[in-house]
């Protein structure tokens, strides 16, 4: 499974439903742990994803801090590549991995 490190505020935000997505700069790092979770066949301004599953959904820890016993939660999520919400911490002009949270597992 994969975990992200993620701030108090949009951790907190996600968790009360407010914030539905969680963004990621599209950098090589992220490339190859989004790839290898979702399947992804080939990325051009886009995500083209597994032909066999459409828009599939994968489990994703978000921690808040580093340690092992910093507070967490697990939820499903999907990958696309887009602008993302000044309010949500997107920086304006700026193209992201973003991971739609659909359902929070545990918290």
């Amino acid at each position: 499974m994969l975990t992200l490190p993620i701030k108090k505020k949009w951790f907190d935000m996600i968790l009360s439903g407010e914030k539905k997505e969680e963004y990621r700069e599209i950098k090589p790092y992220y490339s190859r742990r989004f790839f290898s979770l979702f399947d992804v066949v080939d990325v051009y301004k886009g995500v083209l994803i597994n032909p066999f599953e459409e828009n599939p959904k994968r489990e994703i820890m978000f921690r808040n801090g580093y340690r092992k016993n910093s507070p967490s939660f697990i939820a499903r999520c999907t990958l696309s590549i887009g602008m993302g919400k000044e309010e949500w911490g997107a920086e304006p002009g700026e193209e992201y991995f973003v991971l739609t949270v659909k359902e929070i597992l545990n918290a």
